[in-house]
């Protein structure tokens, strides 16, 4: 079970009835949380920012300035969609950059990193980085937030030199469970 403090929540952003926030999160300046919503622990979502209901945020996400989740694929003001919303899955200790787009449904998987001002439209695999329009894998980053490498396909012989972690190691998940880490 994971303590800390309650959430922090500037004003004037609004977080309805019924969303779940976790503990140590932030929630910037004009930002809107659904009730249907899920915010992670440790998460810090930047001003202009809505989390509409189906959208799944995991713990230490980072969410830039403006960025955008959808809930359903296909909108139309005349059909009813709820209470059957496309999922927007976000897993643990994502970085979104400023003004992303991520059309649901899309699940963006542990450690990726998202750029500014790209459009998510399909699954982003584990410590991808992704860019563009639509978003296109660009390299790989490690669990310290470097890149790693460069290219679409996941490199054999890479090593962190930041933190010195293999691609091997940053896969599997090792030393994500040192002291300050909240991961395992």
């Amino acid at each position: 079970m994971r303590t800390g403090a309650p959430p922090r929540i500037h004003q004037p952003s609004v977080v309805l009835p019924g969303a779940k926030v976790g503990l140590d999160t932030v929630i910037g300046a004009f930002c809107f949380v659904a009730c249907g919503a899920v915010v992670g622990a440790g998460t810090r979502i930047q001003s202009h920012t809505s989390v509409w209901d189906g959208v799944e945020l995991g713990e230490d996400v980072f969410v830039g300035p403006a960025a955008v989740f959808t809930n359903v694929r296909h909108p139309r003001a005349a059909i009813a969609r709820a209470p059957n919303w496309d999922r927007t899955l976000i897993e643990d200790c994502v970085t979104i950059g400023a003004g992303a787009i991520l059309v649901a449904p899309v699940r963006v998987r542990r450690y990726a990193m998202v750029g500014a001002g790209a459009v998510v439209t399909r699954d982003v695999p584990a410590h991808a980085i992704v860019v563009g329009n639509p978003a296109r894998i660009l390299g790989w980053a490690c669990v310290c937030g470097e890149t790693v490498a460069r290219g679409e396909r996941k490199p054999r012989r890479a090593r962190c030199v930041a933190c010195g972690r293999t691609m091997d190691e940053i896969l599997m998940g090792v030393g994500t469970d040192a002291p300050g880490s909240r991961h395992a």
